[in-house]
This record gives structure tokens, sequence and C-alpha cells, in this order.
């Protein structure tokens, strides 16, 4: 990948400036770890019995702890080192909150923390062919992400993905007894196995089908199955949908009074209790309002777009 920049017509070739330590990458990842993955910091430098945790974090939008880990050499096995991680927080479950209590304003109980949304994040420069290979599952609860500085003051984050995975973490986790005690606890859903515990009705599925893809041709928005709801997201989630046996639900994430209904389909749940992000619910059965849903849609898009 060749990046240039811009200047008076001629374009200058941006050069990459590596990281020399993995405390540069874990200092700017932490110093943004809201702007970067939507986290919150709970605590650098976590020591445990004789694990020591680069970043601890917390995913409100899960209620679940993320696991942080920083590298710059290539010389480890990415399912060992997170299922260790996640081993660790599951069989010590006390001391993470304990610690999230001691350093956050608020106060968590056991029972407010979801364990099964438990995940590791590696990032580094670049990782091998076989720890990328290594990931290839659809419901692994690791996730790896390259960093990449340039002389521009420009750093990129990219995902790693897991391309054309339809293996299950399952299939070899039985092998590894640590691996099968976390499997049991932590969960990664699809969004496949979402619409099938919906069990949604030929009429419901087509018409998901066909939302879903008018909502992906509005821009750059990724689609993130979560324990109740599949949510697309830009910069921020835009719209979270549930899928039913006969109608689907919506949420717009926009907070009350910033939605522009003429039609006034948007209900207010502001302050009843629903999955999603957003104050405004829309449940549709027909795709006779779409392209009206869609001009609602793009009002959140607008706010919380890439």
């Amino acid at each position: 990948m060749r990046i240039y920049q811009e200047q008076s017509g001629q374009l200058v070739a941006i050069k990459e400036v590596p990281f020399q330590l993995e405390k540069e990458i874990q200092t700017l990842t932490e110093a943004n770890l809201k702007q970067v993955f939507k986290l919150e910091l709970v605590k650098s430098e976590f020591s445990i019995q004789n694990f020591r945790i680069d970043t601890l974090a917390f995913d409100r939008e899960t209620r679940a702890f993320v696991i942080i880990e920083y590298k710059r050499d290539k010389n480890f096995s990415v399912i060992d080192q997170g299922y260790a991680y996640l081993a660790l927080m599951l069989n010590n479950k006390a001391d993470f909150i304990l610690e999230y209590n001691e350093q956050m304003s608020d106060a968590l109980k056991r029972e407010d923390v979801d364990w099964s949304q438990s995940r590791v994040i590696f990032v580094a420069p670049s990782f091998t062919a076989y720890q990328k290979e290594a990931i290839n599952f659809k419901d692994l609860p690791i996730e790896l992400w390259e960093i990449r500085r340039f002389t521009n003051n420009m750093v990129l984050y990219n995902r790693v993905q897991a391309y054309g995975a339809h293996e299950s973490i399952q299939t070899i986790s039985k092998q590894n007894k640590e691996m099968e005690v976390v499997s049991k606890q932590v969960k990664v859903f699809t969004e496949e196995e979402l619409l099938l515990k919906a069990n949604p009705s030929d009429e419901i599925r087509e018409l998901y089908e066909k939302m879903k893809n008018a909502i992906l041709n509005l821009g750059d928005i990724e689609v993130k199955p979560r324990k109740h709801y599949i949510a697309f997201v830009g910069a921020n989630n835009i719209v979270d949908v549930a899928v039913q046996q006969k109608a689907i639900k919506m949420w717009l994430n926009l907070s009350k009074g910033e939605l522009d209904d003429p039609k006034g389909i948007g209900r207010d749940v502001s302050a009843t209790g629903h999955w999603g992000n957003g104050d405004y619910e829309i449940k549709i059965t027909t795709d006779e309002d779409l392209e009206y849903i869609l001009s609602l849609v793009k009002q959140s898009l607008k706010k919380n777009g890439k």
C-alpha cells in the first residue's frame, strides 16, 4: 500500500514511522481508547496473580471487560495467550470488579457484568500469516488489530478480519481444557445465530435482508452482531435491529428531541428499558414505509457515521 500527500498538485510519499517500543503503542492507544475502540480505560498495567494485563478496559454497550495486549514481536500464539487471559478473568471475577470499583466513578456488582461477552484484543504493527489464520473462526472472542504510524502524523488502526470463517472454536476447544472451560462461558454471537433464534417468518426474513442491504448502501457501515440485537455501526452505533418472528424492532441512536419524524412512527422509549442504543424505537412488519424509515436512519448516520 502506497500513501501520498498532495502538496500543490504534487504527490509526496508518506513513509511509515515504526514504533520502537510496545509502550509507545500502549500509551497512544490508552489515550484514545474511546475514540478507537469505544471502550473506557479501567486500569493500565493491571497485575493479578502471575499475570500483568497491559490494559484493562470496559465496554458499556456489552457490559463486559475487555483485555488489551500490545505486541511488537511476532513469536506468540494469539489463541493460547488469548484464552489464558480469558480464563484468568473468569476465575477471578471479584478481583476485576474490585479494580473497576476502585478506579471508576460508578460501582459494579457481579450481576452487572455480562461475562459471556468478555474478549481479548491484541494490538501490533503486524501479525504473521499463521496468527491471522489462527483467528479464522466465526465465534472467537479474540481480535487482532494492526497499528501503523506515518510521517504526516497519521495513525492507522485496522482490524484483521476472519474471512470465510464457518468453523466454530467449539470444534477444537475440547482438545484443551482451559479453552473448553472458557468456551462454555464466553459467547461470540453471529448474525445467522440471532436470526435462527428469532425464527422469523419468511416475510420478516426477507424484509430484514432488504432493510439491511438498504442501510449498508447508505455509507461506510459495519454489521456487528450483539447478544440481543444486530448493530449497524459507523463511528458509533447508527441503528440497532432486533429481528422477531413477526416483526422487526429498530432503535435509532438519537437522543430525545433529535429526530425529525413528521409521520411520528418513532416511539419515544427514553423513559423505558429497551435493547439497543438511542431513545427512538421503530417497529416494522412490511416494507411499506421503508424509504421513509431510511430517511430517519440517515439522520442517525449523519450524527454517528464515520
